[in-house]
């Protein structure tokens, strides 16, 4: 009797263990993949209780949360030559935790290992310049290499994002210089077309203020009340170009009068040398007359001569 109830006792308590032992719980961020005798079960357990058979079944919960994985800083040569050290960050989950448990071994360390091949072979095919200022496409040039292997072993591949971009102090001293050149190409292009929108309102104005001549004095009143608002004991008259212009015009009208009165009388003063000499020339040139006809010749050159000074 009392065996009998030692051994009642005993497979109560297996039964107890078996029935219990048995049950598991599947967290909300996790899914389950059974192994019974070692083959893997088709069915995903889901997050809840579920009953596995003590002794026999095997149960691998896998994490389908999204996964943050840095990849660690890789050094290359781009392009163009140029030796830069990159780092990034990769975004992914497991999309079916099947593949993810049965298709690879770990498959945390074989993103990672693809991830720095992916960055090392982007960094290669890369300029420096599409590494500095065109990382979106780069971002996704990457995420579709690693993805490529990643689907067979059941991982999704959100995004990848390139963090930093580390050069040599030369090569950094180069951009250096070549963003300062581009900043003063810039400065110039202002400055010169600032002159020429400048320059084209200041002819504008000058053409208005030469169809209305009273604008050039409203502008001279509005320069003194400018200037006189200074509190200052000197003040600054400015002189209208047009008034010189009037004075130089003036001056040249006066000067052309003068050089003509100076030609009137230096054509007035010819006749008189001409009556003065004329006697003498006639003596020297005009041939022996009698008497009678040399005095005719007198009254003629008197004659003459009166006529002139009248």
């Amino acid at each position: 009797m009392v065996v009998t109830s030692i051994i009642l006792g005993f497979l109560v308590i297996v039964a107890f263990l078996a029935v219990f032992g048995g049950v598991r719980v599947v967290n909300q961020v996790e899914r389950g993949v059974v192994f019974r005798f070692g083959r893997v079960q088709s069915e995903i357990r889901r997050p809840g209780l579920t009953f596995l058979i003590p002794f026999v079944d095997r149960m691998k919960k896998v994490n389908t949360q999204i996964v943050t994985m840095p990849v660690p800083t890789q050094e290359g040569i781009t392009r163009d030559n140029v030796s830069v050290r990159v780092d990034a960050v990769a975004y992914f989950k497991v999309q079916d935790p099947l593949r993810a448990a049965v298709g690879v071994q770990n498959y945390l360390f074989a993103v990672e290992q693809v991830a720095q091949t992916s960055l090392r072979s982007i960094i290669g095919k890369s300029d420096l310049d599409d590494l500095l200022s065109n990382r979106e496409e780069l971002n996704r040039g990457l995420a579709l290499m690693i993805d490529s292997p990643a689907l067979g072993w059941g991982i999704h591949i959100d995004r990848v994002e390139i963090k930093d971009v580390t050069l040599p102090d030369s090569m950094k001293r180069s951009v250096a210089r070549q963003a300062e050149a581009e900043r003063e190409r810039r400065a110039r292009v202002i400055t010169a077309d600032g002159e020429l929108r400048a320059a084209q309102k200041l002819a504008d104005a000058s053409a208005i203020m030469a169809r209305t001549p009273g604008a050039l004095q409203l502008r001279l009143l509005q320069t003194v009340v400018e200037v006189a608002a200074e509190k200052t004991s000197t003040l600054v008259m400015p002189l209208p170009v047009e008034l010189l212009r009037f004075f130089d015009h003036a001056a040249d009208r006066a000067a052309d009068r003068a050089a003509g009165r100076a030609k009137d009388r230096a054509g007035e003063d010819v006749p008189a040398q001409a009556r003065r000499e004329t006697p003498d020339e006639s003596r020297h040139t005009t041939p022996q007359l009698p008497p009678s006809d040399e005095f005719a010749r007198y009254l003629d050159t008197r004659e003459t001569a009166r006529h002139q000074d009248a």
